[in-house]
């Protein structure tokens, strides 16, 4: 089998080209070569922007591939490239969507699953859903077989752990100083994230998979979490117990609406997925990394990197802290 991988060396790519290795597959990688090369040698790389439109078309213009996963389509523009580059030269195209695509209301079983109406409410939700939709015409005009999977929260060696607050979060430091951290409403919001390798078996196994073809999936492990959990699992990989000081999602982002981002269009919401499709379809998908244990590995990575982030010059971030003490919060242990 050969399989293309648009993008590669991404998070949950790593992921991704560890399974297809383990399965035999010739894995070739095409992105713009600026990350870290952590690939095995066996894996082939080709060097190109994809958003270069007509030299990226013209680069696949002679070849053909068994499967190709894009993980870096992000704008309709670049999927309808992708239709116009891979059309009648591969069996499936794997697109890399995102559980964003459903916006944030609650179904009454409480976990979203595929069938869920889409209802983006962030511009980034909003895109990968018009690119579903593209994908799923050209599958429906038989260009080739689409397969569409939606990850929630990853992370892993290569990328930082996100808290509540931000997706670089200085939270971590300070709760190895044994300092108190913000969170969002009273922590009991619920919360999925799965293991970059974990969630790298869906892509690899649905590969070729015709139970796959034409389906979505989400892309989540099993076990849901309050915030409360997620901070005590992760400062467990620090061999500390988090501090937690509850204010309001509001109050936290007006004090920074664009490093709080995260907080307002995702992490203030329930985030909680039902993918018991995927391990239908695709058997080999078993989530087996634990978030201590994968905090652990992120938190070792991060400082190999010299990515560690350090906390004591962050003023911001200190001063909300004291005024939410001063208005009589008390930090609650997680």
């Amino acid at each position: 089998m050969q399989v293309l991988i648009i993008g590669g060396t991404g998070l949950i790519s790593r992921g991704i080209v560890k399974h297809l290795l383990a399965r035999g597959v010739e894995v070739t990688v095409y992105n713009r070569a600026q990350r870290e090369n952590t690939l095995p040698v066996e894996v082939k790389r080709l060097t190109g922007d994809r958003n270069q439109i007509v030299d990226f078309e013209r680069r696949f213009a002679a070849t053909r591939f068994d499967a190709i996963i894009d993980m870096i389509c992000f704008t309709p523009e670049q999927a309808a490239s992708d239709v116009r580059a891979f059309r009648g030269r591969c069996e499936q195209f794997i697109f890399c969507s995102t559980v964003c695509t459903y916006g944030v209301k609650i179904p009454p079983q409480v976990l979203v699953d595929e069938s869920f109406p889409q209802e983006p409410i962030s511009g980034y939700g909003r895109n990968k859903l018009a690119c579903e939709q593209i994908f799923r015409q050209s599958h429906d005009e038989r260009h080739f077989q689409v397969t569409i999977i939606r990850p929630s929260s990853t992370y892993g060696p290569g990328a930082p752990l996100i808290d509540n607050l931000e997706p670089d979060a200085v939270a971590w430091d300070r709760i190895e100083r044994g300092q108190p951290v913000l969170c969002a409403g009273d922590g009991l919001g619920l919360w999925q994230s799965t293991h970059r390798d974990d969630c790298g078996k869906l892509f690899a196994y649905a590969a070729l998979n015709p139970r796959t073809y034409g389906q979505d999936y989400n892309a989540t492990r099993d076990e849901v979490l309050t915030w409360r959990d997620y901070y005590r699992q992760g400062a467990a990989a620090l061999g500390k117990t988090a501090q937690l000081v509850f204010m309001p999602a509001a109050w936290i982002v007006r004090h920074d609406p664009q490093r709080f981002g995260l907080l307002h269009e995702i992490t203030q919401f329930h985030g909680a997925y039902n993918s018991t499709k995927a391990r239908r379809d695709v058997p080999e998908f078993v989530c087996e990394v634990d978030l201590t244990s994968g905090a652990t590995e992120t938190f070792t990575d991060l400082r190999r990197r010299n990515a560690w982030r350090n906390s004591q010059a962050d003023v911001l971030y200190q001063s909300m802290i004291k005024k939410a003490l001063a208005s009589s919060v008390a930090p609650v242990s997680a």
